[in-house]
This record gives C-alpha cells, sequence and structure tokens, in this order.
C-alpha cells in the first residue's frame, strides 16, 4: 500500500495516507516539511495563479508559487480573485443514463393505514413557539425511560415520547418567509410516518398560531393529531398534566402496530456530511453514493442537501438532471445563496471549518467536490426547497444551509425516514424520530470514536475494501436499521435536540 492516494491521473495533488515527513521519496517527489494525513502534497511545481486540480477538478488556485512536493493547503491555495467565479460547464443532462433495472429488496416496517411505510414508532411533541418548548419537554420527560421506566413498560411497540422544540414562532413577519418555512418543517413532522401521533402545545398569543398553520397545512385534528395551548388550558402545570393524558389515551393506538416486509422502496433517505476531512471524499461519501446507487435500483429515495457545500460542484448536479427545469431549479437555488449571503456581508467560501481545514480540506470547492459523492451517479429527479414533501424516488435534491441539524430537519419534515451522516472529525449527531447512522471517514477517528460511529469507511484509506464493497455494507446496514436494529446514536440517546428548523428573516 502506497502511502498516497492518487485520486487522477491529471490531479496537481496527492493525498496522504498517514503523516509523512521531510525527505521521505515518493513518485521521484522528496517530501518537504512535514505533511499530516488527509492533507494535499503538489505533484509538479506551480506558479502563483495556476489552478490546483485534485479529482480532475480545480479546487482552487496557487496564491503563490508552489514546489513539487511541497504541502498544499490555506498557506498557498485559495479560491483566487475571482472567488471561484470561473467557467463551469453546467451541461444540463449531458449524463443523464438509462434508469437501472429494479431491484427488490425489503426490511421488515411500519405500514400505517393510508400506505405509508414507517421505519420507527414515535409519539412526538411539536411546540408551536419557544414559549411552550418547556411544557412540551416536561411531557416528554414523563414518559422517558430513564427517569420513569413504567411509563412505557406496557407499549413495547413504542420507540418512545420524544419533544422537538425550537426557538422561533414569534418575534416574526407574520406573512415573511421564515414563518412559512417554519410551518412548512411542523407540518412535515406533523404528518410523518414515523410517528403514530402527535401532540401540539402552542403558548396561545405567538405569531405562529396553531389554527392558521393546521390551515396552511391542510391538517385537521383527531386521534393522531391534537393540539391545546398553555394560556386556554390555565398555565403550566395543567397544561404538562393535560398533555401527559393526552399522551397517555395515544399510547394503546400507537403500541397496536407490528413489523412485516415491506419494499425498500418505501426507505428515503437523508445524505448529511458534517466534520468532514481530507478522506471524505475518497472513503465515506463515494461509499455512501454506491448505497445511493442500490437504494435507488430497489426504488427508494436519497436526498442531497447542504447547498453551501455543494456550491462549485452543482455542475456534477446539472450534467445529471433528468429534464432541463430540474437543472435550472439548482441553479436559481444557488443564486439565492450567492444574494442571501451578499446581504448579510457574507460570502459562500465561509467554508470549510475551522475543524474541516485541520482534516485537510482547503477551499470549499474542494469540500463541495466530496460532498456530492454523497449522490452516488443515478439520474438527479428533482429539486426541492427546504421542508418541500419529496413526492419523487430516486436521486433528488433539496436545497438547505450546511449547518447538519438544520439541514437534516428539513430532510426529514420532507419525508426522510433515516439519515446518513458521513465524518472524519467526528460530528457526535442524532435525529428523532428517523434514525441516523454515522460513517467514520478514516480508521483513526473510528478507533477513538466508536461509540458513536456506525461504520469504517476507513477500510477504503487502508487498502482492505473496494468503494463498491463497503456501498453495500451500507445498503445492508440501512435495511437492517430501517427494520428497527438502533443506530449508536439512538442509544446514546441523541435526537430531541437537533430539531433545529431554519429561522430565515429578521427576529422583531
Amino acid at each position: 500500500m502506497t502511502p498516497f492516494i492518487r485520486l487522477h491521473p491529471n490531479d496537481d495533488v496527492l493525498i496522504a495516507r498517514a503523516q509523512l515527513v521531510g525527505g521521505t521519496q515518493i513518485e521521484n517527489i522528496t517530501i518537504k516539511g512535514l505533511i499530516p494525513a488527509g492533507h494535499k502534497i503538489a505533484t509538479r511545481a506551480l506558479a502563483a495563479g495556476d489552478p490546483v486540480r485534485r479529482y480532475n477538478q480545480i479546487i482552487g488556485f496557487a496564491s503563490k508559487p508552489i514546489a513539487a512536493g511541497e504541502h498544499v493547503h490555506t498557506h498557498n491555495l485559495d479560491m483566487g480573485p475571482d472567488k471561484g467565479d470561473f467557467a463551469r460547464d453546467y451541461a444540463f443532462g449531458a449524463d443523464v443514463k438509462p434508469v437501472p433495472a429494479r431491484r427488490e429488496a425489503s426490511f421488515m416496517g411500519i405500514k400505517r393505514p393510508d400506505g405509508r411505510v414507517a421505519t420507527r414508532n414515535y409519539i412526538g411533541i411539536l411546540s408551536s413557539v419557544n414559549c411552550s418548548a418547556t411544557a412540551a419537554r416536561a411531557i416528554a420527560d414523563h414518559f422517558s425511560r430513564q427517569n420513569n421506566p413504567a411509563a412505557l413498560k406496557d407499549f413495547p411497540n413504542v420507540d418512545g415520547v420524544v419533544a422537538l422544540t425550537h426557538g422561533t414562532g414569534c418575534g416574526m413577519d407574520s406573512d415573511g418567509l421564515g414563518l412559512q418555512i417554519l410551518q412548512r418543517t411542523l407540518t412535515g413532522y406533523a404528518t410523518h410516518p414515523n410517528f403514530a401521533g402527535v401532540l401540539v402545545v402552542g403558548l396561545g398569543c405567538e405569531s405562529n398560531q396553531i389554527n392558521a398553520w393546521l390551515a396552511h397545512g391542510s391538517l385537521r385534528e383527531g386521534e393522531t393529531l391534537r393540539v391545546f395551548s398553555i394560556q386556554d388550558t390555565g398555565g403550566t402545570a395543567r397544561t404538562v398534566a393535560k398533555g401527559i393524558a393526552m399522551i397517555k389515551d395515544m399510547l394503546p393506538q400507537a403500541n397496536a402496530v407490528k413489523r412485516e416486509p415491506c419494499s425498500a422502496s418505501h426507505i428515503t433517505i437523508g445524505l448529511q456530511c458534517g466534520g468532514s476531512d481530507g478522506y471524505s471524499g475518497i472513503s465515506a461519501n463515494p461509499a455512501l453514493g454506491a448505497a445511493v446507487d442500490l437504494l435507488v435500483a430497489h426504488g427508494g429515495t436519497a436526498i442531497l442537501s447542504e447547498t453551501p457545500e455543494i456550491y462549485g460542484a452543482e455542475h456534477l448536479l446539472t450534467r445529471r438532471a433528468v429534464r432541463p427545469e430540474v437543472a435550472e431549479k439548482l441553479i436559481a437555488r444557488i443564486k439565492w445563496w450567492e444574494h442571501y449571503t451578499e446581504i448579510n456581508e457574507g460570502e459562500m467560501n465561509n467554508n470549510p471549518s475551522p475543524g474541516n481545514k485541520a482534516g485537510g480540506l482547503t477551499t470549499i470547492l474542494e469540500k463541495s467536490l466530496g460532498a456530492v459523492a454523497k449522490g452516488g451517479t443515478t439520474n438527479l429527479e428533482a429539486v426541492y426547497e427546504y421542508a418541500e414533501p419529496v413526492s419523487a424516488h430516486g436521486f433528488v435534491y433539496m436545497d438547505t444551509p450546511g449547518y447538519d441539524p438544520v439541514s437534516a430537519t428539513g430532510q426529514v419534515a420532507g419525508g426522510a425516514n433515516m439519515i446518513c451522516f458521513t465524518t472524519g472529525r467526528g460530528s457526535a449527531y442524532g435525529c428523532a424520530p428517523s434514525p441516523s447512522l454515522k460513517l467514520a471517514t478514516n480508521s483513526a477517528l473510528w478507533q477513538r470514536q466508536e461509540e458513536d460511529m456506525d461504520i469504517n469507511c476507513g477500510e477504503i484509506i487502508d487498502g482492505g475494501v473496494s468503494v463498491q464493497e463497503m456501498g453495500q455494507r451500507i445498503f445492508d446496514m440501512v435495511l437492517a436499521t430501517a427494520s428497527g436494529e438502533q443506530s449508536k446514536s439512538e442509544k446514546h440517546g441523541y435526537g430531541q435536540n437537533e430539531f433545529v428548523p431554519w429561522q430565515v428573516g429578521a427576529v422583531m
């Protein structure tokens, strides 16, 4: 096994498998200085202003002369004077290919009366506004298996009672985009198949009036959706008592389910990456992409998101768009983000994060090229705005921020009943009501933080497993998890605090 990885013959950089010291000889190149694991090594001399390629794609421009064998990173590589605004061939639909032959895998799912299939069976408590969050959490705490083991002992088919609260719902334009996004998100959760029933707790005087939200979301109160407010009930203690009684009334019906064989076409995965490193685009992301290709072949759906983290690689997606309007919608969202960051006195290259850079990523272009690999190779069927219901099958895109909890919240609102999350630095994350699988990009992370990681894609870097073999492992784990096997994050109790709807617009 070589001490480096060459991703494409035309690349200007190699990737170190392990830390390299000055004087080491690789491919007739003498290493100059210390090169950390996962970082880049120049394969040839580069003049200031020269484009630098990885994956045979431009990841930035040399900010000063770079010698062969030198460390390539933030000190000598940047987006260039045009901030990455160089020509990219969008070539709408150029890489569209025939639909793969349909395959039939199954998992043990929970069929809902409307025909949808769940991977989990929770009761959810949603707050309409931050002011009702404490009451909502107090209701859920009564049913916590850690705090009150007896509360659910007679309901073994109920995975738990979870409170999903947030920090907004008031102090916002009652007709603005921010409230529209919040209501769309809450609607997606209130109707999510992984919830057997939902209780909504409000304050009473908030901007996000419950009746208006229900009307906008075409929702109706009933046995599985119940709403009330603190002000109408008469205070916090009465609200908590009333909520506990309502949940107790829901539990028998929620428990009356059983798992049965269901087509893998009912699985919708939200694709996430956080705490990325120089290996993300080499191991875990392409392996997850291979698993996505398998899921699509079985009729399932995968949602790629995080628009600021596909910036600069969007041309790889427009080439896969099944119709020009799909590609055009993606480009429109990119333009929206450019405007959004500009009016907030930022820029799209405020990413990668410090942790990403410590792991070997230098520019947003480099990070994005690796992030897009999560989406596999099949056609791009549709593009959705944040928290819109995902109705298409196959590989789709949803516009979200890059911040993982906000992004995943939108995906789950859109219908994702599972999350697959790659990480190279060790992100700790879980998501209720949809289980989250964590994919480590390197074996050092796996050995250090195995209690949080579900699978070690670092075996690809180590040379023992191919991307396709790892993709099959991930797909098999997806089926097992969808069938009820707990993920590491579920065992640790992650999920309630990670509900973070995207907050857009002025706080007033």
